[in-house]
């Protein structure tokens, strides 16, 4: 087994830690690539609870981790997503625990200008799958708002459009919301001021509006970027105040464009469309007013013309007075003799009813002799009625007496009771000892006692009948 000198030159190397190779990496990385624009597809992408946010940054050949802390998540021009193609702007670092490098993300922009474009168009398909974007959600707008509340820049062009197209059309109350229409943070400013003016109490200091406009000049697909993000998209939907879209020139289109409920061409498209012309509706009411009092005056010409007919249809009012006079005479003399003549012929009536009428003791008299026929007859009906129950008792009374026990005690039988007074009627009643009384002709009764016991007496016998020849002959 051979061995391999070291060489002395290998002595002359220095020796680093671990830690220190690693700190020595770092630094290198980042003062070298301390201000980078890194481009590529975003891949992988996570929002961490603590609101940072985690992915990668790739192309056909290569993969870098990137991270962005919260500070700069919320200063973002563009939502990361993945499959998007961005411009990132930040610093590498290292990772000396895990001997991995990264990027630190501070700024971001789409890729391009068709980058832009899909993410838009695939924006707005999912905002309209919500329904954001829907026709019978949008509110109508007021004729005239007493106040209209302006979202946009303080300093640009546009609130003196506004404010000088009002002033000549009809003076409005007019509140601005200042916030920045392009750049980091713009779409949180326009959504917050949307929201902060449907916060607005109707009774409150700061008057709430009846009216929304948010508008901003032209400029290109990135300037106008902040009214395509969806938190501004959903704040316009969200909003209970009526809501005019004016971002850019009229042939610039933007999502918030579709959520509102009325999209002007240009920011003086939009005072236009917030208010009518003064002038035009003083005319019109001017106008309104001559046609009304001259309908008015054609109303009472021809109902005057109409009344006036008809007045002459009418007859004479006097006349008609003393014709109803005279026929109020006449009646009331017609009544004053009818009543005399009424009464007699009432009288007349009378009279000869009362010559039909009997006098009541021709009446009476004629009632007694009818009843004194019947009265007759009913004293000899009773009579012989009277007569025949006497008969039929006294034939009772016969016969009563001919079945009675005295009857019988007459013809020589006698009556015998017990002790109790009931009749003994067998012998088999009789025991020695007992006394009884027996009854004779007259009710008299004498008691007795019997003597010995009762024995049935013998039936005698019957001999048979004999034939011509001694012997026993038969029925038959």
């Amino acid at each position: 087994m051979s061995t391999i000198a070291e060489s002395p030159a290998s002595h002359n190397l220095p020796e680093y830690t671990v830690s220190e190779i690693s700190q020595a990496l770092k630094r290198t990385v980042e003062q070298t690539y301390d201000n980078v624009r890194v481009r590529g597809e975003i891949s992988g992408f996570k929002r961490h609870s603590s609101g940072h946010l985690y992915f990668c940054l790739k192309d056909a050949e290569a993969v870098l981790d990137a991270v962005c802390w919260r500070g700069s998540a919320g200063r973002l021009m563009v939502a990361p997503e993945d499959g998007l193609e961005v411009v990132a702007t930040g610093r590498l670092t290292t990772y000396p625990g895990r001997s991995k490098y990264q990027m630190v993300v501070e700024r971001m922009e789409l890729a391009g200008q068709g980058a832009l474009l899909k993410l838009l168009e695939d924006r707005k398909r999912r905002l309209a799958g919500e329904g954001l974007f829907d026709a019978g959600r949008k509110k109508k707008l007021p004729f005239l708002p007493q106040v209209i509340g302006v979202v946009t820049s303080p300093t640009g062009a546009v609130i003196r459009d506004i404010l000088h197209r009002l002033a000549d059309r009809f003076p409005r109350h007019v509140l601005l919301w200042p916030v920045a229409v392009q750049g980091e943070g713009a779409a949180a400013q326009v959504a917050a001021a949307i929201e902060g003016f449907n916060r607005l109490s109707p009774d409150g200091p700061v008057p709430r509006p009846d009216l929304l406009i948010v508008a901003r000049g032209g400029g290109s697909l990135e300037d106008l970027w902040a009214f395509n993000e969806e938190v501004v998209v959903r704040a316009a939907a969200a909003s209970a105040i009526p809501l005019i879209s004016a971002v850019g020139h009229e042939t610039d289109t933007t999502l918030i464009d579709y959520a509102a409920d009325m999209r002007a061409p240009t920011p003086t498209g939009a005072a236009e469309i917030a208010v009518p012309v003064r002038r035009d509706l003083v005319l019109q009411v001017m106008d309104r007013g001559r046609r009304l009092v001259a309908s008015l005056t054609r109303l009472v010409d021809e109902r005057r013309i109409r009344i006036e007919g008809l007045g002459r249809g009418l007859p004479d009012l006097r006349r008609r007075i003393e014709d109803l006079m005279r026929g109020l005479d006449d009646r009331g003399e017609r009544l004053a003799n009818a009543l005399p003549n009424f009464l007699d012929r009432r009288q007349v009536e009378v009279a000869r009813l009362a010559a039909r009428l009997r006098s009541p003791r021709e009446q009476i008299a004629e009632k007694r002799h009818g009843l004194e026929g019947p009265a007759t007859r009913l004293d000899a009906a009773w009579q012989r009625q009277l007569e025949n129950r006497r008969a039929k008792l006294e034939r009772a009374a016969a016969l009563l007496d001919s079945l009675s026990y005295e009857e019988v005690l007459k013809r020589g039988f006698a009556l015998v009771r017990d002790a109790a007074g009931q009749p003994v009627t067998s012998a088999e009643q009789a025991h020695s000892g007992d006394r009884w009384g027996v009854t004779f002709q007259g009710d008299q009764t004498v008691p007795v006692v019997v003597d010995g016991n009762h024995q049935p007496p013998r039936r005698p016998e019957r001999k048979a009948a004999k034939g011509p020849d001694g012997r026993q002959g038969n029925l038959l």
